[in-house]
């Protein structure tokens, strides 16, 4: 591999398959190094695909993309031990045009899109690990090195998009250790379901899905949260918290999953399901704080491996496309002015960045997840007292609502605290005006 390319990209999950993409469409020479089997063979788990950031990209993907099913409806639920109370959102005008949102299956969706990226014109190299980066004289990145015997590439600048732990972006010192407060650890099982079971079971139509985002007592006292997907044939079932809640915790990832999946509430939804697949991953939930340096000489940095994932409104996909594709472009426009790859041009991309909504968001929940490491009782207390007031005002008997209501008031005023409500209340405002 002597040959000199005009971009390397490390990575072929969304952020690097649309970087890849958007380069080749743009007549560059581009290079593609995945170290998984294939495109998307880390990655068996279900997700949700936000169209808009696809559409950008390539305007025509309904066409052949492996969709699972739009998102007709979504729910929230907080929980405690044996019931939830919640809301929920359901649109017919999600279906009066081309639906926003998709659940998808990543293993299908990374190769189809890895797909694409070879159509564009990009030479796409799998089992293929980069070890480090080449440099010349004055620090500039020039390439990279890999575990390939002769393996050493050279190209004017290189995309790193090798996820949240960039091992790449760690030795050469873009980034330090991942702190385990800006980490969550998320476990997912795919369960196979029969499509007219999933219809029924969760009362939608046949081209029609379900999102269902859960917090509470499912994650006994630690930081995070639990999802359920509808697919054609499966459900997508998870749980994610901090890695310091995992270590302070001392339960076992696994052991929250089939806790959760018992839960009073859920096991209905998931009796017959088979299992088919499990997998376990990190997810970048530090926020705008925990966003690293994200372009130097001769590199640039996307997606997961940045840090880019809006946790507060649990969206990564968007995030990672929209970066690989912003990223390219300015790559694009440098190589069409002649311009070289150094610091002061690439940063061009991080104005781009903060210009979009990527930043933006990030931003404005900057403060949200100090706030959540300071404030277990969001995930334990509350949704207790939630669904005791709830239960209540719903159980009929012989009391007089005032009574009621005199009652709840006072298991709050017991349980949390009249000063420490309105300080829970304050802070989660400013953390989210």
């Amino acid at each position: 591999m002597s040959e000199h390319f005009d971009a390397i990209v490390v990575g072929a999950g969304p952020a690097g398959n649309a970087a890849a993409y958007t380069l080749a469409k743009g007549g560059l020479n581009v290079l593609q190094i995945e170290r998984g089997e294939t495109p998307g063979s880390k990655n068996v788990q279900g997700a949700i695909l936000y169209s808009d950031a696809l559409e950008r990209i390539i305007p025509d993907f309904r066409e052949d993309a492996p969709l699972e099913r739009p998102v007709l409806e979504q729910r929230l639920w907080v929980l405690d031990e044996a019931s939830y109370i919640g809301s929920t959102f359901r649109s017919e005008e999600f279906k009066s045009g081309p639906p926003n949102r998709y659940t998808i299956i990543r293993a299908e969706f990374d190769r189809w899109f890895s797909e694409k990226v070879r159509e564009a014109g990009a030479l796409v190299i799998c089992e293929t690990t980069v070890t480090g980066l080449l440099r010349d004289d004055a620090g500039k990145v020039i390439g990279v090195q890999t575990d390939r015997m002769g393996g050493d590439v050279h190209a004017d600048v290189v995309v790193l998009a090798d996820g949240v732990n960039s091992l790449v972006a760690k030795r050469a010192g873009f980034h330090g250790e991942l702190q385990p407060k800006d980490v969550a650890l998320a476990v997912k099982e795919v369960l196979f379901l029969a499509p007219d079971v999933i219809e029924q079971r969760f009362n939608i139509g046949e081209d029609e899905g379900v999102v269902i985002e859960m917090m509470g007592k499912i994650t006994q006292g630690m930081i995070g949260t639990g999802f359920l997907y509808t697919n054609r044939e499966s459900l997508t079932i998870g749980v994610g918290c901090m890695l310091s809640s995992f270590r302070e915790g001392g339960i076992p990832p696994y052991r929250l999953l089939e806790d959760m999946k018992n839960h009073p509430a859920i096991r209905p939804l998931l009796r017959g399901a088979e299992g088919k697949e499990y997998a376990a991953h990190l997810i970048p939930e530090g926020g705008y704080k925990a966003v690293p340096q994200l372009y130097g000489e001769g590199w640039v940095m996307v997606g997961d491996a940045g840090g880019l994932v809006n946790a507060v409104h649990r969206e990564g996909s968007n995030l990672a496309m929209t970066s690989g594709r912003l990223a390219a472009e300015t790559i694009i426009e440098l190589k069409a002015h002649r311009r070289v790859m150094d610091a002061r041009n690439l940063g061009e991309y991080k104005r781009r960045l903060d210009a979009s909504f990527v930043m933006s968001d990030l931003k404005k929940y900057k403060h949200v997840p100090d706030v959540l490491h300071a404030s277990p009782q969001l995930f334990t207390t509350y949704p207790e007292l939630m669904s005791r007031a709830a239960k209540h005002m719903l159980h009929v008997d012989g009391d007089d609502k005032k009574s009621k209501q005199r009652r709840i008031s006072q298991e709050f005023r017991e349980g949390r605290g009249m000063l420490g409500m309105l300080s829970d209340a304050y802070k989660m405002w400013r953390a989210l005006r």
